[in-house]
């Protein structure tokens, strides 16, 4: 098995948001989703990728028309995707994506938190380079052969395939996103989840006392509603 089975075994032991905080974070995503292309999953592949995400995690039916409905409205503001980035103590570098519709906000918090736990925020590119920034989709094995399916995925970017007990796992750069979906929609193969990652080109392992520092600024990245994703280069204990 290859770094992205590895990263996505160590995340997945690791801490799940709470399922309301969850279903904020897909509702940012269908607000983007619309702004960007419109209110019809079946003419907008981003959001029909969002309601995807959405099933997944069990958000209510009603819940996911609310916000195609809600965002679709003129007077809803829109989110803007910013990138942050620094250091825990320890040397560990962190990426946050975050989706916000006030930027002095969350600039001036998630600066808080660093400084109230030791560590620094840093300026754009200074740790970004350290990670992969891939895709992944999640579909249903059916009678898939992950093998035979790596194999006729190359061509369109996949570079890891693999089986879990949550299905057939497909990662490829950031860039194959388009034209992974595309293919495995026109296969009629059942798209569970997908999304992005960055996975850590290395990590670096700490004693338990230090990983704990590093826990403390994480558990606060985490907490914020701006916050859609955290990732570090702290090997997971």
């Amino acid at each position: 098995m290859g770094r992205a089975f590895e990263f996505r075994k160590a995340r997945k032991m690791k801490r799940w948001s709470a399922m309301s905080k969850a279903f904020t974070r897909i509702g940012k995503d269908i607000v983007m989703a619309v702004k960007e292309g419109g209110p019809d999953p079946d003419a907008n592949s981003r959001l029909r990728a969002v309601i995807q995400n959405a099933k997944s995690v069990n958000m209510p039916k009603d819940n996911i028309e609310r916000a195609i409905k809600r965002a679709s409205d003129k007077s809803q503001g829109d989110y803007k995707e910013v990138l942050f980035e620094g250091y825990a103590p320890h040397g560990i570098a962190i990426l946050i994506e975050t989706a916000t519709d006030n930027n002095t906000r969350t600039v001036a918090n998630i600066r808080s938190y660093f400084n109230k736990c030791n560590g620094s925020l840093g300026t754009s590119g200074s740790v970004e380079f350290m990670f992969d920034h891939t895709c992944h989709f999640r579909i249903d094995p059916g009678n898939l052969d992950p093998e035979e399916l790596e194999l006729d995925l190359i061509d369109f970017g996949a570079e890891e395939i693999f089986e879990d007990e949550d299905g057939i796992m497909i990662y490829a750069p950031f860039e194959s996103f388009g034209a992974i979906q595309k293919e495995l929609e026109a296969r009629e193969i059942e798209i569970l989840s997908s999304g992005f990652e960055r996975i850590p080109q290395v990590t670096k392992e700490l004693t338990p006392e230090e990983a704990e520092d590093v826990e403390k600024l994480l558990e606060k990245i985490e907490e914020d509603d701006d916050v859609q994703n955290v990732y570090h280069t702290m090997q997971e204990m």
